[in-house]
């Protein structure tokens, strides 16, 4: 689902009741925990933290004129996506991420290369997700985005 807003605050206030105060509560997590240097705006209709152009001038591969991707949420039709692109080929904290899941929530972890489904919204792992956001850094993200995806 995109909502069509232009601020984040939009973006919160169009959402239904049910989803508003677990987005905020996932967005102060996130804005709590994700080291220096990450942004927050809106891309691709979602609530995004990315590394800004100003620290990464070349921009997202996909579109040069675009900051870099790291983090993205979302409230989609059928749940909440997290989408972290750290995670994304990133087998070590793929892994990390995985096993701790399964020590902390109950439910099956609902997972694609970067997105993180979560459709039981009582379950969602709060305290694992801050650590997740704090595991890599902007430059941690840019020389891993420079020797991985940009070379594919």
């Amino acid at each position: 689902m995109e909502y069509n807003a232009n601020s984040v605050e939009e973006y919160i206030e169009v959402l239904p009741e049910d989803r508003k105060q677990i987005i905020l509560q996932l967005r102060n997590v996130i804005l709590s925990n994700l080291p220096e240097g990450f942004t927050e705006q809106i891309s691709y209709g979602m609530i995004s933290y990315v590394v800004p152009l100003t620290r990464y001038p070349k921009g997202y591969h996909v579109k040069k004129d675009e900051p870099l991707p790291f983090l993205s949420l979302a409230s989609q039709k059928n749940y909440i996506a997290l989408y972290h692109m750290g995670l994304y080929g990133n087998k070590e904290i793929e892994e990390w991420f995985i096993e701790e899941y399964t020590k902390r929530v109950t439910t099956k972890l609902d997972m694609g290369k970067s997105c993180i489904r979560f459709r039981n919204l009582a379950s969602i792992p709060f305290d694992l997700i801050a650590e997740l956001c704090r595991k890599i850094t902007v430059d941690d993200y840019i020389n891993y985005y420079e020797k991985t995806i940009i070379k594919k």
